[in-house]
């Protein structure tokens, strides 16, 4: 029997707010353990939170950005449950009545556009971090990031499969980013998510039985356990056996998932009003003013290259998912002097393979727009060659300085006097017979090793499209 997976996704993201949510601690990462506390964040008793503006503001924007409803009047209530890393033993949340309702997110599955409903997105504090090592034994608590305020997006059932999974949280993660409310440091934890996955019979109305996997911490993390669950529950349908509504813990070093207990409904949380908060009220007005300044948003910006009619689906993605890159590709369009598919190639090429190399961002670069499109203007004279390129652009990488300024000073100049180049030509060929019999017995390829050994004798300096050309009237009156 064939079935069918439906996957639904519960996003957590922390906000990049200065403070965590209900207190005045500052929210940084990466701080000596235990050192970002206070008595409100380390639940001591008798202490009151205070909620974070900036917070609401977040959680808001997000949903604006998705097109969902925004509850101008909800409140935040208390989930309840022990751990280790609570330690006021309850977590302050929203359960009926969250600040987003409705939405969704447009994705791109084999070029066609899909969108993938949310149900609803809400604000609560972020627990403790559990520290396991083997330098001691048990486990020690850091509460640094109690407090850290997130928002909790929690899609529709809408997905079937691992691919539009991914999609849909890169989405998720380019919004943010857009948006300017979260980091997105997957390595520092930022972006985590549940996972719920169930099967059903092909042609069934009624979904399967789901089972949740939690604390999902990468993407293809999220792909991987999607991937193993979806193996799972076959395997035990197949048997005849039962899927049991359960949460499981993903283990993505072993690759597999491992139960945890069954799942809890909501009334094993207790959720009840927290009496220490007043209920958020959200006005017009505001919910105006963030509408108004919500930039264009990421699959808005993928619409508008496409619409350049250059450039492929992929190199719109790449461009759209790297924020700094994209609004360096606009201004450099912007200028209106090389074309939109010749900054991308350089971009998506040779700027980022240094920027990988030295593992730096570009605005870390000296490059301008200005600069980059200068030097590609003199490829497209014949001015200099795309070797020469690479050398202009090392220098103007780390430096603000004019392209031509570069090529006059390093000697980079193209040759494209044709009687030079012939004289030239006419050597190699007479110096490489085998070559020119090759070509002349019909292997091709031998074209590109003449051209090579001309650039050669040229030192780089020779015009490539030149050199072919006369390559091929010399070649063939022998």
């Amino acid at each position: 029997m064939n079935y069918i997976p439906t996957i639904g996704l519960e996003v957590h993201a922390e906000l990049s707010t200065k403070t965590k949510i209900y207190c005045g601690c500052e929210n940084k990462f990466g701080a000596e353990v235990n050192t970002k506390v206070c008595p409100v964040c380390s639940g001591m008793p008798g202490t009151l939170p205070v909620l974070n503006r900036k917070v609401v503001e977040y959680c808001c924007k997000m949903g604006l950005a998705i097109g969902a409803r925004i509850n101008q009047l909800s409140k935040q209530d208390r989930k309840n449950y022990y751990y280790p890393d609570l330690p006021k033993a309850y977590q302050i949340s929203q359960f009926d009545i969250p600040l987003c309702e409705g939405g969704s997110v447009p994705i791109l599955v084999n070029g066609e556009e899909k969108r993938i409903g949310v149900t609803r997105i809400h604000i609560e504090e972020d627990a403790g971090k559990l520290l396991h090592d083997d330098k001691f034994s048990g486990s020690l608590v850091d509460y640094n990031r109690c407090g850290v305020p997130l928002i909790e997006i929690v899609s529709e059932p809408d997905m079937h499969s691992s691919e539009e999974a991914k999609e849909y949280l890169e989405a998720i993660k380019r919004l943010l980013q857009y948006l300017d409310i979260s980091d997105c440091r997957m390595q520092e934890g930022s972006i985590r998510c549940d996972v719920n996955v169930s099967l059903a019979p092909e042609g069934s109305d009624a979904l399967g039985t789901r089972a949740e996997m939690k604390n999902v911490n990468s993407f293809s993390g999220a792909v991987r356990a999607i991937e193993y669950e979806i193996r799972r529950q076959t395997e035990l349908l197949e048997r005849g056996e039962t899927v049991v509504q359960e949460t499981r813990r993903w283990d993505d070093m072993a690759g597999q998932s491992f139960s945890m207990r069954s799942k809890e409904d909501a009334q094993d949380y207790r959720y009840f009003p927290e009496p220490d908060l007043a209920v958020i009220e959200v006005s017009d007005e505001e919910i105006a003013r963030i509408r108004g300044a919500l930039p264009e948003l990421p699959h808005d910006r993928f619409m508008r290259y496409r619409a350049l009619g250059e450039l492929t689906d992929y190199e719109c993605g790449m461009l759209v998912g790297n924020l700094a890159m994209a609004e360096f590709f606009d201004r450099c369009t912007a200028l209106e002097r090389v074309k939109p598919k010749a900054v991308c190639n350089w971009l998506l090429g040779d700027i980022s393979r240094i920027l990988n190399e030295r593992g730096s961002e570009l605005s870390d670069a000296a490059l301008t727009p200005e600069n980059l499109c200068a030097m590609i203007a003199l490829i497209e004279k014949g001015t200099i060659s795309n070797t020469a390129a690479k050398t202009v652009l090392e220098v103007i990488f780390d430096e603000d300085r004019a392209p031509e300024a570069v090529v006059e000073e390093k000697g980079l100049a193209q040759n494209n006097d044709e009687g030079a180049m012939r004289t030239l030509v006419c050597e190699i060929l007479d110096a490489n017979e085998k070559s020119v019999s090759d070509y002349k017995g019909g292997k091709t390829n031998a074209l590109g090793f003449l051209v090579g050994q001309c650039m050669r004798a040229s030192k780089g300096k020779g015009n490539p499209q030149i050199i072919s050309k006369l390559l091929t009237e010399e070649l063939s009156k022998r």
